[in-house]
């Protein structure tokens, strides 16, 4: 027969096992779905060789399945960190490599797209009336979709600064004139090059995948539904 304390030592340790389990299980909870909860970045994170300029998340932006096709224009999404105490300005342009690769593209331009790229191109009112169509033009003649107005990407960044941009920003980083299709699984071929700095940063930007799967497009399925 077990005495008054014996019984309260076991019931103690029966309520602590108890409470134990309950916290694992809790923590084992909340673990996983902060795991599902996390995006993938599938974005390249390096910096320049002597670590004044960070660059991170860079990749093309998604757009659908088939990407973007030869001649197209493709759009960025990246954030550039001056490491330094001064301002540094990084000029990206994109060139063909040397060896070529299969799967990596380069463009004629890479480019700066928004208000703050095309608030110096506005044209004046005399520029406007002289580029206006005339009388004698055929009004049902359809018209060409105008080339986004874009100027070199040469970006200034303050001291110890960044500069962002994503893809639902007004001003944009832009690939013009892609050497041939970019799609999932293919690259683009971009140079880094940073003020003071005489050895330029060869990089190739991933495209970027979707964060989720119905925006990957539809799933073929081989079973028939009558």
């Amino acid at each position: 027969m077990r005495s008054l304390g014996t019984r309260r030592v076991a019931l103690a340790a029966g309520v602590a096992t108890a409470a134990v389990i309950a916290l694992s299980g809790c923590s084992a909870g909340q673990v996983a779905e902060t795991a599902l909860l996390k995006t993938p970045i599938s974005g390249l994170n390096t910096q320049s060789p002597d670590g004044r300029l960070e660059i991170r998340n860079l990749q093309v932006v998604y757009d659908d399945a088939e990407g973007f096709p030869a001649n197209g224009n493709a759009q960025l999404e990246l954030a550039l960190f001056n490491q330094t105490q001064a301002p540094i300005t990084v000029l990206i342009s994109s060139r063909p490599q040397q060896t070529e690769t299969a799967g990596i593209v380069s463009a004629r331009q890479i480019g700066l797209t928004g208000p703050a790229a095309t608030a110096s191109a506005a044209p004046s009112a005399s520029a406007s009336a002289s580029v206006a169509p005339s009388a004698s033009a055929s009004p049902s003649a359809p018209a060409e979709p105008a080339a986004p107005s874009v100027q070199p990407a040469r970006i200034t960044i303050p001291a110890l600064g960044s500069a962002t941009f994503l893809p639902e920003d007004d001003q944009k980083v832009l690939a013009v004139g892609l050497s041939d299709r970019l799609a999932p699984g293919n690259s683009l071929s971009l140079v880094f090059e940073v003020s003071g700095t005489t050895q330029p940063l060869e990089l190739v930007a991933p495209f970027a995948i979707p964060l989720s799967p119905a925006s990957r497009g539809p799933v073929e399925s081989g079973e028939d539904h009558e």
